[in-house]
């Protein structure tokens, strides 16, 4: 019996987003889709139209994945520590639950075209406005020290973003073991205040 044509999309996601990860957007064809979908090539546009739909699928609900999970937090009435915290939590966790999305969201969304790629990158500016939004309140409130707010937003941005290259289900540190040795090194800074150093 044939799967309904809702369930069968979404298994054509799901194997299309594996093979971007692994193979990239423009290293996988549409008949590699089909292949591992085990259909013909002519049957897989009865359930999308270009292969540039799914590439937009997957990134868009990357973008709304990454959105959903600060937006509540930026939103709370927590310190900007704690929400940093939480945000940096958030932001792993995405990446952990997702991996072969996040890979295919953080390295293959510029293949996009026109008005697609505009959308995907309105979602990751918002994003970045969010992250921001913390930085600023953690500066007025006194939390944090008076920093370069892009420099800033851009090192936590980059620390959580290129743990799609590394990060290992299974591994010896959990997703939430992880942000939060990222985000106390963070918060802490490298270097050793007086009277501190080593004995």
């Amino acid at each position: 019996m044939e799967m309904p044509k809702v369930g069968r999309r979404e298994e054509i996601l799901n194997i299309a987003c594996k093979l971007f990860s692994q193979k990239g957007y423009h290293g996988t064809t549409i008949r590699d889709i089909s292949d591992a979908c085990g259909i013909l090539s002519g049957s897989l546009y009865a359930h999308i139209n270009t292969k540039e739909d799914l590439l937009f699928e997957i990134t868009d609900r990357g973008a709304q994945a990454f959105l959903e999970s600060l937006r509540p937090i930026v939103e709370s009435e927590a310190t900007a520590e704690e929400k940093l915290k939480r945000a940096l939590k958030a932001h792993i966790q995405v990446i952990e639950q997702n991996l072969e999305a996040a890979t295919v969201f953080f390295h293959e969304w510029k293949a996009l075209t026109n008005g697609r790629r505009d959308t995907i990158q309105e979602k990751r500016d918002q994003y970045e406005a969010l992250w921001g939004r913390i930085l600023s309140e953690g500066a007025a409130a006194g939390e944090f020290a008076d920093l370069d707010e892009k420099f800033a937003r851009l090192l936590i941005l980059s620390v959580g973003n290129w743990l799609y290259q590394w990060y290992r289900p299974g591994g010896d540190l959990s997703a939430e073991e992880i942000s939060e040795r990222f985000a106390d090194m963070m918060l802490k800074g490298f270097r050793v205040k007086k009277g501190e150093g080593k004995p």
